[in-house]
C-alpha cells in the first residue's frame, strides 16, 4: 500500500568470514501482509538465526489479526492497536477510520473488480463505517454487525514497529525493515551513514527526494499505489470515511517519525484531510510531505530534510 525505497545500498556478501560470531550484512524477505518485505541486518549468523525466527513469528500473528476478513477482537494485541488508531481518528475528525471495509468492497478493491457504485449504494455503505460506534471493552472490542474492519493503514507499519523493537532487543544494533513502503531504519546502512530513503515521485518514474534517517520510521499513502480510471477519472482506494469516496486534493503524503504505525496512520489521515497542519500539532515528533492534486510539494510538521534527488545519474 504504501512506497518509500531504500537508496544506493551496497550490500556486504553475508557470512563471509569463517568465524560465525563475527557480525556481517545480512539480507532475507518475508512474505508479509501481501507484500514483499525486504530486510537487512547486521549481526552474527546466531542472532541472525534468532532474528529470523522472531521476524516470522511476528509478522505471522500481525497477518493472522489483520487481514481482511479477521474476526478477532479480543487479542491484547488488537485492543491496543484500536486505541492508537481511535486517537488518530478522533485528532483528525473522523478522516482516519478503521471502519471503511464496507466501501472498499463496493467500489470493488476487495475482489478487484472496480466499478463506481450509485449514490445510493454509497449511502447504504456509510451506514456501516464510523469508528464511534465500536465499543471498546477491556477485554473486547464489540463491532456493529455488518461493519468491515480495515487494518491496512495501521496493522502493517506497526508491525514493523514490533519487528524492530525486537530486534534490536536481540542485539542487531544496524537494521532496516521495509515492507512494500512501510519502513523503519536504525543505526547506519552499510557505508556507515544514516539510510538514505527515497520518496517516490506520485506520477514520474523517479523521486522527489531523498531522507537521510536513523532511528526513525517512515510511510507514504498515495493514489497511485491501487486505482482504477474510468471516463478520465482516477479512483483510488484511499477513502473518505465521511463521503465514502475516494479523497481528493493530493497525490500523496509521505510521514516521517518514530514510529512506523503512526506514520502510516497519520499519512492516510493527512491525505483525507483539508487540514492536515492541524492534525500535526497533536504530534510533534512527526513531519510529512505532501504532493497536492497539482503536482506541488510541501512540507508540514517536524522538519526533516529532503534531498533533491539527481535526474540523471546513480
Amino acid at each position: 500500500m504504501k512506497r518509500a525505497f531504500c537508496l544506493g545500498l551496497a550490500l556486504l556478501a553475508a557470512g563471509a568470514s569463517g568465524c560465525r560470531n563475527l557480525n556481517s550484512w545480512q539480507k532475507t524477505t518475508f512474505l508479509y501482509f501481501d507484500t514483499v518485505c525486504e530486510v537487512q541486518l547486521y549481526c552474527s549468523a546466531p542472532t541472525y538465526a534468532k532474528a529470523r525466527g522472531a521476524l516470522e513469528q511476528i509478522f505471522e500473528d500481525t497477518t493472522r489479526l489483520f487481514s481482511p476478513g479477521s474476526r478477532e477482537f479480543s487479542a491484547p494485541l488488537t485492543l491496543d492497536l484500536f486505541a492508537q488508531a481511535r486517537e488518530v481518528s478522533l485528532r483528525s475528525r473522523g478522516c482516519f477510520d478503521l471502519s471503511v471495509g464496507a466501501l472498499s468492497e463496493l467500489w470493488g478493491f476487495h475482489a478487484g473488480e472496480y466499478r463506481v457504485p450509485a449514490d445510493e449504494e454509497i449511502h447504504a455503505a456509510l451506514l456501516k463505517v464510523g469508528m464511534e460506534k465500536i465499543r471498546a471493552l477491556p477485554d473486547r472490542l464489540e463491532i456493529p454487525e455488518g461493519m468491515g474492519m480495515d487494518w491496512g493503514a495501521i496493522a502493517k507499519g506497526a508491525g514493523v514497529d514490533r519487528a524492530a523493537r525486537a530486534l534490536i532487543e536481540l542485539g542487531v544494533a544496524r537494521g532496516f525493515i521495509n515492507a512494500g513502503g512501510d519502513l523503519f531504519c536504525w543505526g547506519t546502512n552499510p557505508q556507515g551513514r544514516p539510510w538514505q530513503i527515497g520518496v517516490k515521485h506520485p506520477r514520474g518514474e523517479g523521486y522527489l527526494g531523498v531522507l537521510s534517517l536513523s532511528g526513525l520510521g517512515a510511510a507514504t499513502t498515495g493514489d497511485y499505489q491501487r486505482f482504477f480510471l474510468q471516463d478520465g477519472i482516477r479512483y483510488h482506494h484511499v477513502f473518505d470515511p465521511r463521503t465514502g469516496r475516494p479523497a481528493r486534493g493530493k497525490q500523496s503524503v509521505t510521514v516521517v517519525g518514530p514510529e512506523t504505525g503512526l506514520c502510516d496512520a497519520l499519512s492516510t489521515a493527512l491525505f483525507v484531510s483539508e487540514s492536515p497542519a492541524e492534525i500535526l500539532e497533536y504530534f510533534p515528533d512527526y513531519g510529512a510531505f505532501l504532493v497536492d492534486s497539482a503536482g506541488k510539494l510541501s512540507s508540514l510538521g517536524k522538519p526533516f530534510p529532503l534531498r533533491p534527488w539527481p535526474q540523471t545519474g546513480p
